[in-house]
């Protein structure tokens, strides 16, 4: 009873949400719109392959990289501070109090994208890659602090607890014992974030959050195609080389 009853619901949301969004997918394959389409595509090709665009193309692929990197690094950080306490500091009235109030902020954090963070970060930090690093910063530090939160809570408690009864601090259990068995758990984690990042990275530009972004908002609001067609390829490219370096360390380290 209880499986037809989900089974139901479910079939009637799907029902709602096809009422609701207007599907006309036989206009994308009329006769106009595909001619359309493909003048507009050709309008990108060839790309543009001027030596300094080219360069500057380079410059804002680093910026890019460099937005995911330190984004991703510094939400490591103070994902596992915020896991921490709201894992591992619950000994107290105090200590519940304040463990929940650090889940319920990286709830807040995560719950927000990246887009609408840069948006609202722009009006306090300015344009440029400063608030697209904040608005990954911000976002990942929800996920990856709920993730390391979730795999501390999950850790065997039989060491822990022996440890406990021997006198040996919460902090420590942490660092010598919980991060010892997580280690590999969370290094994966970030780099799945990292790859995760470097998408957002390129495209939070295009609410002025700077690098590759950014560049091709400006060259497609100029209609300026064959020039966004060579911002697209080296977005492409940069998700390619990050999708592979990170995977070769993640079997690396698994």
């Amino acid at each position: 009873m209880n499986k037809l009853v989900t089974v139901s619901i479910v079939f009637l949301l799907l029902i709602f949400s096809f009422t609701q969004v207007d599907l006309r997918l036989g206009e994308l394959v009329a006769f106009d719109n595909l001619e359309n389409i493909s003048k507009f595509l050709a309008e990108f090709f060839p790309p543009h392959t001027e030596k300094d665009f080219l360069k500057a193309v380079l410059i804002a692929l680093w910026e890019t990289l460099a937005i995911s990197i330190v984004g991703t690094l510094l939400s490591a950080i103070f994902g596992l501070i915020l896991a921490y306490f709201s894992s591992e500091c619950t000994d107290t009235l105090l200590g519940k109090v304040f463990s929940d109030f650090c889940k319920f902020l990286l709830n807040v954090l995560r719950s927000i994208p990246e887009l609408v963070w840069a948006a609202l970060l722009i009006i306090s930090a300015g344009l440029g890659p400063f608030a697209g690093c904040l608005a990954i910063i911000f976002h990942t530090t929800g996920v990856l602090g709920r993730l390391f939160s979730d795999a501390l809570e999950n850790v065997p408690p039989e060491a822990p607890r022996v440890l406990r009864i021997n006198g040996v601090s919460n902090f420590n259990i942490f660092l010598h014992n919980k991060m010892s068995q997580l280690t590999v758990q969370f290094s994966s984690y970030i780099l799945y974030r990292w790859e995760n990042n470097i998408r957002v990275a390129s495209v939070l530009g295009l609410v002025g959050a700077g690098g590759l972004g950014q560049l091709l908002s400006f060259h497609l609001g100029l209609f300026l195609m064959d020039k966004a067609c060579t911002v697209i390829l080296a977005m492409l490219l940069l998700i390619m080389l990050v999708d592979g370096l990170s995977y070769t360390i993640r079997k690396r380290i698994n």
